[in-house]
């Protein structure tokens, strides 16, 4: 199931400007977690962070079974390229703000659809 921003159906039904916001992280286990279960366990911590302050689509991309790293993919629709920018700039800083975790690369792309 998608979930879209709110707001994001007004964009569909009312013909309005449509822009996909997309990131990738590639993040740094600072505080090495001896085994898989327990990076899952940091990772989805993380996503849930995200859900719960952003209603953003969040997943683990790659790196599934190194224990120190992790790629993350985040994307949502918005109905304006600036608020949607500042919103990607919001994630990152939340991701950002975590003291075990370091961002090693990241790629962020806002792209207007219509």
């Amino acid at each position: 199931m998608i979930m879209l921003p709110p707001g994001a159906v007004e964009i569909f039904l009312f013909g309005g400007d449509v822009y996909i916001c997309k990131c990738w992280v590639d993040i740094h286990l600072l505080d090495e977690p001896g085994t898989l279960k327990e990076k899952r366990r940091i990772i989805r911590s993380l996503k849930d962070r995200i859900w719960n302050r952003f209603r953003v689509s969040v997943a683990e991309v790659g790196a599934k079974n190194l224990c120190q790293r992790a790629e993350m993919g985040i994307a949502f629709a918005a109905d304006d390229g600036l608020p949607a920018d500042r919103l990607l700039q919001k994630i990152i800083n939340l991701i950002d703000s975590d003291p075990a975790l370091e961002i090693v690369d990241i790629f962020q792309e806002v792209e207007k659809l219509k």
